[in-house]
């Protein structure tokens, strides 16, 4: 494999972009213009939706109370919904300005900070709103997450005041904890997830971060101003408060969405189901074949030892010797991804069914070759190879509708507190991956999923990892992906894809990055139905 040119042909493709200084998980990086969200209803000529103009959200809150993990997970469901938001770190122009955390003047963190230091900050600052003026003002932006501690009144009641000037309604989300182990549980992933204790020891990491912590800690006011719209979230969730002076629709979206998520780290596991009798068929609700029951196993032991590895690992590194976190396990109700499920609720762990997560539907291209299609729907072919995520043959379903339909699985996905494993046909799968990783729509359908490999999605502060689990001991026909495209070498794992994603980490595992693409229109055609109808 030439690392060199498969790195050019990524920088080269139209749907690159530029990295911003967090990596694996492109939630920061705004899509392209013109492109639809994956469950967008509709569009405007100004790009905003809901009927409502310009918000910003401004997160309060002390040190490792989740006030980063809350601005990416609302970032996320706002833009997979075709909200155009940004998420703006300030901690993020504070690097950028004077590099990682051992740069950092030794008061910048403190009130009483020097002259020098508090000139240095309100330098940042203003790059920081000059930057977020600029989204929504000439970048048709509906939506910028200003993630700051925002600890004083005083400067609440001043920043509304100033975005109201400029006819931009201000939300404050304060994230509020007082459960000891969560906020622990939060200063001991900084080493993992905050890009200014890269390369420090984790004890380092920690006495630094808590220090942080406690220069604010006198100095912090809670919000409680009537005059501001306010959200408080306390203990991850626990509770929430809200005071309303003059909500909208989005902002009443923004709560619902709130009243699911919590800021407890869980990993989420994607698996193919084991294969059926009646591989082709979709109205047929087939069992698994002897091969699926096999797989179904070797899966299960894959996964259940792989958990235990990364417990003893975490223990290793100093981390408490608690039995693995709880895993639940989602299947569809059609028999193959609830037989897949079987092995391991026969090992005490909780399995769910969930309609929403049955597959695609093809509609009248059920059992139909390629070839066929495009002989009985040249016209069908023809908008399907134009726009595979929207187009819908006949009495089927399209990738958009499958989004929709998979909206209360994406709430739950958020308020399941228990690790998550995830059994289901591969185009359901595409669009929870679409989901957790800030896909584009453009890029779901081309997404794979290979049978031989579990995927583990990792949640951090900044961003979501995606690493693959290989599956030892699978017969080569049971490996492939559905739809077969033409793939382009992968790059090592840390390197930009042209689908504007990085390529998953490897733990037990390859390092491929699941996607394809195609060179032009007449190479590298995604299947004309979706052929994981093998599921």
């Amino acid at each position: 494999m030439d690392t060199l040119l498969t790195a050019d042909v990524a920088t080269n493709s139209r749907r690159f972009r530029r990295k911003s200084s967090t990596f694996v998980d492109a939630i920061h990086e705004m899509p392209e213009t013109g492109e639809l969200a994956p469950a967008q209803l509709y569009s405007t000529e100004s790009g905003r939706l809901f009927h409502s103009g310009r918000i910003v959200i401004a997160t309060v809150g002390l040190p490792a109370r989740g006030k980063t993990h809350l601005s990416v997970a609302l970032a996320r469901y706002l833009r997979w919904l075709g909200v155009k938001t940004r998420v703006f770190h300030l901690g993020d122009y504070r690097r950028e300005h004077v590099g990682d955390g051992k740069d950092v003047p030794e008061d910048y963190f403190f009130v009483n900070a020097s002259a020098s230091t508090v000139l240095l900050r309100q330098k940042i600052l203003k790059k920081c709103r000059d930057e977020i003026y600029q989204f929504l003002n000439h970048e048709n932006g509906q939506i910028a997450i200003y993630d700051a501690v925002n600890p004083l009144s005083e400067g609440r009641r001043s920043l509304a005041k100033e975005f109201s000037k400029h006819e931009v309604e201000t939300l404050f989300i304060e994230s509020a904890c007082d459960d000891e182990k969560i906020i622990e549980e939060n200063v001991r992933s900084v080493k993992i997830s905050s890009p200014d204790y890269i390369g420090w020891s984790l004890d380092a990491a920690v006495k630094h971060y808590l220090a942080r912590m406690s220069a604010k800690i006198p100095h912090f006011e809670t919000m409680e101003e009537p005059d501001l719209n306010y959200i408080k979230m306390i203990n991850a969730g626990e509770r929430i408060t809200v005071n309303n002076c003059s909500f909208g629709y989005l902002s009443h979206r923004i709560v619902f969405y709130l009243l699911n998520l919590h800021i407890k780290s869980r990993h989420t596991y994607f698996a193919r189901a084991g294969t059926s009798r009646e591989e082709d068929s979709y109205k047929t609700d087939a069992s698994l074949s002897e091969q699926g029951k096999d797989y179904a196993k070797k899966m299960s032991e894959t996964l259940i030892r792989h958990r235990e590895g990364e417990r003893q690992a975490l223990v290793g590194r100093g981390g408490p010797d608690n039995p693995s976190k709880m895993l639940t396990i989602w299947t569809s109700t059609r028999k193959r991804t609830i037989e897949t499920g079987h092995f391991l609720e026969e090992k005490g762990y909780r399995v769910r069914q969930r309609s929403q997560l049955s597959q695609l539907n093809p509609g009248v291209c059920e059992k139909k070759s390629e070839r066929r299609i495009r002989l009985e729907y040249p016209d069908e072919v023809a908008k399907h190879e134009a726009d595979p995520y929207h187009h819908r043959y006949p009495r089927a379903e399209s990738y958009h509708d499958l989004a929709v339909r998979l909206e209360p699985v994406i709430l739950e996905l958020e308020r399941e507190q228990n690790d998550l494993l995830i059994i289901a046909h591969e185009s359901v799968l595409r669009v929870l991956y679409g989901y957790l990783m800030a896909c584009n729509a453009i890029d779901i359908p081309n997404l794979q999923f290979p049978r031989n490999e579990i995927i583990e999605i990792i949640p951090a502060s900044y961003n979501n990892e995606a690493t693959r689990i290989k599956i030892p001991g699978l017969p080569e026909k049971l490996v492939p992906s559905s739809p077969e495209d033409i793939r382009i070498p992968v790059p090592p794992s840390g390197s930009v894809t042209p689908m504007g994603l990085d390529t998953p980490k490897t733990g037990t595992s390859s390092p491929r990055n699941g996607l394809s693409t195609t060179s032009g229109p007449g190479e590298g055609k995604q299947l004309l139905v979706e052929r994981a109808l093998r599921d």
